[in-house]
């Protein structure tokens, strides 16, 4: 199926589909995300960083999805294409409109899950956006039995609010990983760049495990260049 045939089917599929939302947002401007580069003008607009795809490639190696996943930050598809190059189910949503997917749904806004799992990489924003994402993937997920993969900032691991908050919900495996750059828009800048210094983790929530998460180590070279 062409992109252009597999957009429509994703539209008719959201619009049809009995756990529809039906959360289309025209005006997407009164969210957190909208406001962020306002106080924050260094983030790149709407705290778009694709995800490289040796991240997605590196997690499908040691987490399997049994059925549809949901991807609710999916902007140009990033992590979406990875895993559809897996054979695997993708209904890929977004909040702005970058092309790919479903644009227009506020995830946070969302009532009913779309999929059986959830795989993103949150905008991180300010006041515990990415936070948010997480809760309320958890929320969607305890409906479906499905797992829960968010790709965040390891520095972050250790913060106050997400030690209170992990906790109480912790995730059932973290998964450090040893080389990933997530650029501003996908563009590539300085090695030297602040961003290039970032340090990223795939937390993975699975269903009905409430205990202390394993910890292991996950490169992601072996997965720089596509199987295909």
């Amino acid at each position: 199926m062409t992109p252009t045939g597999r957009d429509q089917a994703l539209r008719f599929i959201f619009h049809h589909h009995p756990m529809n939302p039906q959360i289309i947002q025209k005006n997407p401007v009164k969210t957190k995300l909208s406001h962020l580069n306002y106080r924050y003008p260094r983030r790149a607009p709407h705290d778009f960083y694709p995800t490289p795809p040796e991240a997605v490639r590196a997690l499908l190696s040691v987490e399997s999805f049994e059925g549809s996943i949901w991807e609710p930050a999916c902007g140009d598809g990033a992590i979406s294409k990875v895993l559809l190059a897996a054979g695997l189910d993708v209904i890929s949503t977004d909040l702005i409109d970058r092309g790919y997917g479903i644009g227009g749904q506020d995830f946070l806004k969302s009532d009913r899950p779309l999929a059986k799992h959830i795989i993103t990489n949150p905008p991180y924003g300010t006041h515990g956006l990415a936070d948010a994402f997480v809760r309320r993937a958890l929320i969607h997920c305890r409906k479906t039995g499905g797992s829960v993969a968010m790709l965040l900032n390891l520095r972050s691991l250790c913060h106050p609010d997400r030690m209170k908050k992990f906790t109480k919900t912790p995730p059932t495996v973290i998964y450090a990983l040893d080389e990933l750059v997530c650029w501003p828009e996908g563009k590539p800048a300085s090695p030297q760049a602040r961003i290039a210094q970032q340090q990223y983790y795939w937390a993975v929530w699975h269903p009905g495990k409430v205990e202390r998460p394993s910890f292991w180590w996950l490169s992601t070279k072996p997965f720089k260049k596509s199987p295909l």
